[in-house]
């Protein structure tokens, strides 16, 4: 393949810089220390003996979206292992808390020839499961080389990929030809994948909608529910750069209603504590951070959560939540998760990673959409004053999302039909 080759001459002429890359990245503690040597192909785990199938995903939401399919794959096979890889430190220290037995987590390697070839002659997995459009030309020709299943999950083709690779078609059918089975997260994105050259393309769900609620301690919910009281409370959650600022003119706003007010911010990077401290801090309000263990108080304005896999913890400390990377245009995170706690979910303009679940929901009437800063500022005034209206629309949110769970069983059998024939 030409435009492989020269991918290749690339990678190999650029290896240099991309090590010393890397390095920086360690030192910065982007990168694990640890098991750096996983990203380079070296395994950091023994071949588990019996069928292993292989699960990658790019960071934290789609690892978060792989869970479900991971214990049902485990169900259905007592003597199957599952392995887990992704790029990011926040996502392999969260998969370290939620993987059931028989699954563990390794660092993908570079895309070097060299080091994913090295990985797959360690490990040697009886299928692959590819999750939406993270692809690396060389690992994945590696695995279509050895004949190994390769299926692409959860597949998302957004408007400016699809835009760019029709400039691109050569390369992008190149890649996706590598899989053996492609399903789509939506019916529109199958389309796209067809159009680009996808082979046997599916739609039969998107995976998110399958993922249980968080967990949490019930026992730490109940301390930090006694500190909040009967204040007036609502949650910023997976908010971006940009977004932070907005939510402190917003609380500032808000708390010459509601005096007591409190707002708890989950930033979707955690390692932007201080960064997004320093905001708040800049609009002279009092923050209580939960990475330094301090506790809310009732000067507290601003609770900020900047830890990892306290989701279901904190989703349930407020009745109104705010979803964010949607007050800009990232694109959303996935609302679905304090839907299924009976939340009363607002969104910004800018959600097209989530486009058929927000078609849905806005269709049930089970989430809001704001336009920008002052209509969700508009909307907390009326949600906190009128608690019939939470309860409403948080019972609407549930069904909804509960509603869309029967994807899971069908998302199984069709893969189980696909890799049936795999060694496995």
């Amino acid at each position: 393949m030409t435009v492989l080759f020269f991918y290749r001459l690339f990678l190999f002429l650029l290896s240099p810089l991309i090590l010393v890359w890397l390095f920086i990245r360690m030192i910065q503690g982007k990168e694990d220390r640890r098991r750096f040597k996983e990203r380079l192909g070296f395994a950091g785990h023994k071949r588990p003996a019996g069928p292993l199938i292989w699960m990658h995903g790019a960071s934290v939401g789609e690892c978060l979206s792989m869970l479900p399919l991971v214990d049902k794959l485990l169900k259905e096979d007592p003597k199957r292992h599952i392995m887990i890889t992704s790029g990011t430190r926040t996502s392999a220290e969260l998969m370290k808390k939620r993987l059931p037995a028989r699954a563990f987590h390794h660092y993908i390697p570079v895309d070097f020839k060299s080091a994913g070839r090295r990985f797959l002659r360690h490990f040697k997995p009886d299928a692959v499961l590819w999750f939406e459009s993270e692809f690396w030309p060389n690992i994945l020709t590696s695995v279509h080389e050895a004949d190994i299943p390769l299926i692409l999950l959860n597949g998302r083709i957004s408007d400016r990929s699809f835009c760019r690779w029709q400039h691109f078609p050569y390369i992008i059918r190149s890649l996706l030809q590598l899989f053996t089975t492609t399903f789509g997260q939506s019916a529109e994105d199958a389309h796209r994948l067809e159009v680009l050259g996808a082979r046997e393309v599916l739609s039969v769900g998107n995976l998110k909608c399958a993922a249980a609620c968080a967990p949490y301690q019930p026992s730490v919910l109940k301390e930090m529910q006694q500190q909040i009281g009967h204040r007036p409370c609502w949650c910023a959650a997976s908010t971006h750069e940009g977004e932070e600022i907005l939510v402190a003119d917003i609380h500032t706003a808000l708390k010459n209603i509601y005096p007591k007010l409190l707002t708890i911010v989950v930033p979707r990077h955690p390692q932007r504590g201080n960064e997004v401290e320093e905001i708040f801090q800049g609009k002279d309000l009092i923050i209580s951070r939960r990475s330094r263990g301090e506790k809310i108080k009732a000067t507290t304005d601003i609770y900020l959560a900047d830890t990892i896999g306290e989701m279901g913890l904190l989703y349930r400390l407020a009745p109104i939540v705010f979803v964010g990377g949607s007050l800009i245009p990232f694109g959303g995170q996935n609302m679905l998760e304090p839907m299924r706690l009976a939340r009363t979910v607002l969104v910004g303009p800018h959600t097209f990673n989530f486009r058929e679940i927000m078609r849905h929901a806005k269709k049930k009437g089970a989430i809001i959409e704001v336009k920008d800063k002052m209509d969700l500022c508009g909307n907390l005034v009326y949600l906190l004053k009128h608690p019939e209206t939470r309860q409403e629309m948080g019972h609407l949110a549930e069904q909804m999302a509960v509603s869309e769970m029967g994807v899971l069983n069908r998302v199984y059998r069709a893969l189980e039909e696909r890799i049936k024939n795999a060694r496995t």
